[in-house]
């Protein structure tokens, strides 16, 4: 190995091949700002290609105040949906010629405050968020001047830009349907009421049983995290006592932990416990049975979420998206 070839190759070796300034040599690698000859850019694209050098896209972006990333930090990224949701904001942020950095909270409140602040001192160009809980990081966000879209319920008047679908109304749909099939005994497996979406869904299995004369009982209210172990968990607790005969689940992993906890009581689905859930993913098709679930369409709030930071996402705005209720036979469809 030369010695050249040794160490890292410099915009001076560049321009000593080219036989030209370094600061030609920045002009033809920045195309600008000052023009150069055609005879002259061809001899420093020349000398690039024999020294091997690559430009420093990171040092180029900070210089012209654009690092052509996005943060992205979400409560848990082993959930299925927020796995789902990564992937299509990826996908769409690298379509606008950006690349997302993931920062996954790990449902703990003062390590997404550390990763957002990571993110912002890193310049991303724009961050996506989805809080672990009712008290998002606003004040440091504002405080940087970076561009945010939350991706979740939040107070109306937060004054930042989100994308959502109304998740109240998706649980009352939810809870109609199993109505609808004639149960009356239906219970919740909610999320932890610390999140205002938990709260949405709690509120929007309620007010369907209010509708049909219902008074919901709070003894079928489990509250329990948004994972198969809290969907576990809750399950053996409904069962101690009379429980009953459907459940809305406020997300897919909790169904996932409850048919678990349902087969090793030989109990079958829908015959002994009818099912619905709330953002349910691919694995909802093929859960045994197939989970009848609340589906959010993804790919065009990815497009939207993008779209916003891409405009600067400068003025609040709320943008609400139609969900989609996937009935399967976990219902008794």
């Amino acid at each position: 190995m030369d010695n050249q070839s040794a160490r890292r190759i410099t915009r001076a070796d560049v321009a000593r091949v080219a036989g030209t300034s370094v600061a030609v040599v920045s002009y033809v690698i920045n195309n600008g700002p000052r023009p150069v000859a055609e005879a002259t850019r061809l001899r420093v694209l020349e000398a690039i290609e024999k020294t091997g050098y690559r430009p420093n896209d990171i040092a180029r972006a900070l210089a012209s105040g654009n690092t052509l990333t996005y943060g992205l930090v979400v409560p848990d990224i082993s959930n299925p949906f927020f796995a789902t949701l990564a992937q299509a904001l990826q996908r769409e942020a690298f379509s606008h010629g950006r690349v997302l950095l993931l920062g996954d909270a790990g449902d703990d409140r003062q390590r997404e405050h550390d990763l957002i602040n990571h993110l912002l001192r890193r310049q991303v160009d724009g961050l996506l968020y989805t809080s672990v809980d009712r008290h998002p990081w606003f004040d440091l966000i504002r405080a940087s001047g970076t561009p945010c879209v939350m991706i979740d319920t939040i107070d109306s008047h937060a004054g930042v830009c989100a994308i959502r679908v109304d998740e109240r109304d998706a649980a009352c749909q939810a809870t109609r349907h199993l109505l609808q099939h004639g149960y009356r005994d239906i219970g919740i497996f909610v999320g932890p009421l610390t999140m205002l979406n938990a709260q949405d869904r709690l509120n929007g299995w309620r007010d369907a049983l209010k509708e049909v004369g219902i008074a919901p009982r709070e003894e079928w209210i489990f509250e329990a995290p948004y994972t198969r172990q809290g969907g576990y968990q809750a399950s053996q607790k409904m069962l101690q006592a009379p429980r009953p005969r459907a459940i809305f689940t406020s997300n897919e992993q909790q169904a996932l932990g409850c048919l678990s906890a349902l087969a090793e009581h030989r109990l079958r689905v829908p015959d002994d416990l009818a099912i619905i859930c709330f953002n349910g993913t691919q694995q909802s098709e093929f859960s045994v049975p197939p989970l009848s679930a609340v589906e959010q369409p993804i790919d065009a709030m990815a497009k939207r979420a993008i779209a916003m930071l891409a405009a600067g996402a400068a003025q609040p705005e709320l943008h609400e998206f139609a969900f989609q209720l996937h009935i399967r036979r976990s219902c008794g469809c």
